[in-house]
Parts: structure tokens; C-alpha cells; sequence
């Protein structure tokens, strides 16, 4: 069981914009978000983080719900053209960074953990998909979506904001045993 009031103290210190602990039987699931990463996305099929290399839609649902709890973090970046998804994707950066800090926290107290976040995966000049495994499975950190969660549904439940405009709003969930 998670000390939250230690774990809150120290998620204080980042430049979270929000999270919330959840249930992960509140999450919903839409088979359609793989649809929309298999027609619009350019990474489909091109890295371990991302479907179909996540595994099927079953499964990735499977893997979350073998999880109770999960922590939901969000932050924030501005940018001077939300519709430019050149500049919007270099934004990424700093929030892979502070969930990997968020994932570190959490599992000096859980038994397991499992995260997903805004990665289509970055870390190798050339993904090894779907030739070899993952050389950074430990490190890679698979995108929510490719999970068919609907984010906007969880965030509404747990009243958690986007951020209009030029701001883009990077989540993060955190799975833990």
C-alpha cells in the first residue's frame, strides 16, 4: 500500500500541473482509439511503443486492468502554434522526464509498477521493431492511446484540466501493485 502522504510531499516538488490516484476499473477503453492510431498515426507499426507492437487490443487492456490503482499526472508546455506538431511533439521531452522521477517514487513503494505516456518512442536512432526485442524495454515507456484508453473521459471523472490555446497537456498514468 502506497504512503500517499509521503508520496504527495514529493510530487509536490515537480512542475505537475495535476494528478489523482485512480481506480483502474474507472478507465475506459475505446477500440476505436487503435483505429485512429492505425489510419492517422505515421508511427504506427514502427516501434515497440506503439500498436501493433503493444500487443491487441485485448491484451493491452488486460496488462492496465491487472492493475487496481494507478496514478494519473499531468503537465504542461506552451507553445507558439498548437497546430505546429513539430514544435508540440519537442515539448515531450520534459514530461518523459518527470514521469520516469513520478515512476521512481512510486515504485520505492510498490511491488510493481507499469507506465504509460506520451512516447511513440524516441530512445534508438532505429527501433528494432519488428525484427528484435526492445533494447530499452525498461526505459521505453508505451503512449497512453496505444492502450485505448480514453484519456478525456478518466480526466473528467478525476477533474483533471486541459489547458486551451497554445498549451498542450502532456498525461502520464502510472500503474502500480
Amino acid at each position: 500500500m502506497l504512503n500517499r502522504e509521503i508520496l504527495e510531499a514529493k510530487l509536490s516538488e515537480l512542475p505537475l500541473l495535476q494528478y489523482d490516484f485512480i481506480k483502474t476499473d474507472e478507465l475506459m477503453f475505446s477500440d476505436n482509439i487503435r483505429y485512429i492510431c492505425e489510419t492517422e498515426c505515421p508511427m504506427y507499426g514502427k516501434t515497440w511503443a506503439c500498436p501493433p507492437g503493444v500487443g491487441s487490443i485485448d491484451e493491452c487492456r488486460a496488462r492496465c486492468l491487472a492493475f487496481d490503482d494507478a496514478l494519473i499526472i499531468t503537465t504542461v508546455a506552451e507553445v507558439s502554434d498548437i497546430s505546429n506538431i513539430d514544435e508540440t511533439l519537442a515539448t515531450r521531452g520534459e514530461h518523459e522526464k518527470i514521469t520516469r522521477i513520478v515512476r521512481d517514487y512510486v515504485a520505492e513503494q510498490a511491488s510493481e509498477t507499469f507506465v504509460l505516456s506520451t512516447e511513440a518512442c524516441a530512445h534508438c536512432s532505429e527501433c528494432s521493431y519488428p525484427d528484435a526485442p526492445c533494447r530499452h524495454k525498461d526505459y521505453m515507456f508505451p503512449c497512453v492511446e496505444s492502450h485505448c484508453i480514453v484519456v478525456t473521459d478518466i480526466a473528467e471523472k478525476h477533474g483533471i484540466d486541459f489547458i486551451g490555446g497554445n498549451f498542450v497537456t502532456w498525461f502520464s498514468i502510472v500503474f502500480y501493485k
